[in-house]
């Protein structure tokens, strides 16, 4: 079953992720403009680390797979609520913007996969993963 590659894999890049906040949590603030909220994205690294455990634990889980989306919606939150300093900044944080986007409409897709039993209950999304 091809989605629980995809869980895994989105498993790995929690954890991925994670660890990038909680090692260049500084830079990362830096270059998005949130230099007053290095400790915050340290955070959010931790919950990206804890969260890909839990799913490389579980793949199958469903729920697990909604609260990296819950995840995904504080980060959006937080990215476009940024005070930007500058032009680069702008563009970084509007291209951060645009990654965790792509990402939660694959936690979305994945998650509403693995919380139905037969293809019919989606009917307005492609069976990629049979």
């Amino acid at each position: 079953m091809q989605v629980l590659r995809l869980s895994r894999f989105l498993g790995w890049f929690s954890i991925g992720l994670g660890l990038l906040q909680i090692l260049y949590g500084r830079d990362l603030a830096r270059t998005i403009g949130m230099r007053r909220h290095t400790g915050l994205i340290r955070a959010f690294g931790v919950r990206e680390v804890a969260n890909g455990v839990a799913i490389l634990g579980s793949p199958a889980s469903a729920p697990l797979l909604m609260t990296r989306v819950a995840g995904d919606a504080m980060d959006l939150a937080l990215l476009a609520s940024t005070p930007v300093y500058g032009p680069r900044e702008r563009a970084n944080a509007q291209w951060a913007i645009a990654a965790v986007a792509g990402v939660t409409l694959l936690d979305i897709l994945c998650a509403a996969r693995l919380s139905t039993e037969d293809d019919g209950e989606l009917p307005g999304l492609p069976v990629y993963w049979d």
